[in-house]
């Protein structure tokens, strides 16, 4: 059923809940784990200048230390702990906007199951910080299972 199960990652403590999740279901189904790190071109344009964003949306980071550093820690991450399930991984950098990039990747790689942790944000919250998750819901056919943070916390 599952070949290729896609986890966006930032590295955050939400990122990693969703990552056991896609483990296990990649190792009922012996499925191929993809961890993809998205920089996020909009919010990083504020300050950069236009040639930055410019290689940010061409996956080029390697003069952005920090930011190569941080992605593939998150990466990394998802792909040792796969590794140490005996399953096959793939790590993919990108920049662009997360919710399109992760619809464009699950695309371009024959994703069958995206894979993502969620905060559960409500309200004003919700309305103001947006949700790269439901975006991602809105911009893929390919099946999303959301990890609800709240529910790991109980």
């Amino acid at each position: 059923m599952y070949e290729k199960i896609l986890v966006p990652t930032d590295g955050s403590e939400t990122a990693e809940n969703a990552v056991e999740h896609a483990l296990d279901l990649a190792e009922k189904y012996g499925a191929e784990v993809h961890a993809l790190y998205v920089v996020d071109v909009d919010s990083m344009s504020l300050s950069l200048g236009a040639e930055q964003v410019d290689r940010l949306q061409q996956g080029q980071f390697d003069e952005m230390e920090e930011v190569k550093a941080k992605a593939e820690e998150a990466t990394g991450y998802v792909a040792d702990r796969a590794r140490a399930h005996g399953l096959k991984t793939v790590e993919h950098i990108a920049g662009g906007q997360p919710h399109g990039v992760v619809a464009e990747y699950a695309e371009d790689h024959d994703i069958d199951l995206v894979v993502m942790g969620s905060h559960g944000r409500s309200g004003v919250k919700r309305a103001l910080l947006g949700s790269v998750t439901e975006r991602t819901l809105r911009s893929t056919h390919v099946p999303v299972l959301v990890v609800d943070v709240r529910d790991e916390e109980e």
